[in-house]
C-alpha cells in the first residue's frame, strides 16, 4: 500500500533561481519514489525558469504563469495534482529523504488520518546550521487548536494531507500574510491531525521575513477572521477567542517593531471588526 500510494508535492517559484535546485533534488532523492512535482513559476525574472528546465524528469510538470501571488500559484498545482496524497514545498527549502516515507508511514498506521504533520528544523540560510526544532505535539480534530493559533499543530505550510477526490481545494489569493493559516482552517474540520517525530521539512531562514510588513500581516488577519464569521459554523466563543488572540499577535509585533501608535490604532481597527 505504501509504494503504491502516489504523492503530489506542489512547489511555487518566485525568482528562486539561487536555491530551487536544490529544493529540486531533495524531492527528486525521496526514498518513497512514485511522487509528482509540480512547479508553478510565478512570474519569474531571474534564472528560476532555466534551473527547472535542467532537470529531464517525467516526475516534473512545470507549470508558468505572469506574477500572481503564491496563493495563485498553489491552486494551478492544487487543480493538477493527481496524488492520493499532497504537500507543499518552498522553492527555498528542502525536504529530508525520507520526508514522505515517513508521514506515509503514519498514514498506514491509522486510516482515520486526514492530516499528517512532522518535525520542521528551522536553519540558516546555507543549510549548515539549526536555529530550532519545530515538534508538533498534538492529535485529534485540529480546528480548535488552529483557531487558538496554537503551535502544536501549525507552523507553517508543512501538513501531508489526503486527498479527498471529491471536495475542491483553494487558497484564497490576494493574501499576503495568513493564506497557509486560512487554508487549513477552510479543511481542519473534516479529518484528523497527527505527526511523524522525523524531520519532514529544512526551513531556510534570513531572505526577509514577511513578518516585516506588519500592514498585510494584520489585512491577513482580518481577512481569516471574516472568513470565519462569514463560511464557517463557529460559535460565538470561538470567533472571539480567535479575535483576542490575532489582536494580541498585531499589537505586539507593532511593538516589536517599534510602531507603538500603530499596535494601539490596531486595537481598535480589531475591535470594529
Amino acid at each position: 500500500m505504501l509504494e503504491r500510494a502516489k504523492v503530489s508535492i506542489i512547489m511555487p517559484a518566485y525568482n528562486a533561481g539561487q536555491y530551487i535546485t536544490e529544493a529540486i533534488q531533495s524531492v527528486l532523492t525521496q526514498t518513497h519514489k512514485n511522487l509528482e512535482l509540480l512547479i508553478i513559476n510565478d512570474g519569474s525574472t531571474d534564472d528560476t525558469e532555466e534551473k527547472i528546465l535542467a532537470f529531464d524528469n517525467q516526475r516534473i510538470h512545470y507549470f508558468k504563469q505572469t506574477n500572481k501571488g503564491v496563493s495563485a500559484a498553489r491552486n494551478v498545482g492544487l487543480a493538477h495534482m493527481q496524488g492520493d496524497y499532497f504537500c507543499f514545498l518552498d522553492a527555498d527549502d528542502v525536504m529530508p529523504s525520507k520526508s514522505l516515507e515517513s508521514r506515509l508511514n503514519i498514514f498506514v498506521k491509522d486510516e482515520e488520518l486526514s492530516f499528517v504533520d512532522g518535525c520542521v528544523s528551522v536553519m540558516d540560510t546555507v543549510l549548515q546550521k539549526t536555529v530550532r526544532v519545530f515538534k508538533p505535539s498534538f492529535r485529534g480534530y485540529p480546528l480548535p487548536a488552529l483557531l487558538k493559533l496554537s503551535d502544536q499543530c501549525f507552523l507553517g505550510n508543512t501538513w501531508m494531507i489526503k486527498h479527498d477526490r471529491n471536495r475542491t481545494y483553494r487558497f484564497k489569493e490576494g493574501l499576503t500574510h495568513g493564506e497557509d493559516l486560512l487554508f487549513y482552517l477552510s479543511i481542519a474540520q473534516d479529518g484528523m491531525y497527527y505527526a511523524t517525530d522525523q524531520i519532514v521539512l529544512c526551513y531556510r531562514t534570513g531572505n526577509g521575513s514577511a513578518m516585516s510588513n506588519l500592514q498585510g500581516l494584520e489585512k491577513g488577519y482580518q481577512t481569516i477572521y471574516q472568513e470565519l464569521q462569514n463560511s464557517y459554523s463557529l460559535n460565538s466563543d470561538q470567533l472571539l477567542h480567535f479575535k483576542q488572540s490575532i489582536r494580541s499577535i498585531v499589537f505586539k509585533s507593532y511593538l516589536g517593531h517599534r510602531q507603538p501608535w500603530q499596535a494601539v490604532q490596531s486595537l481598535y481597527r480589531m475591535s470594529v471588526l
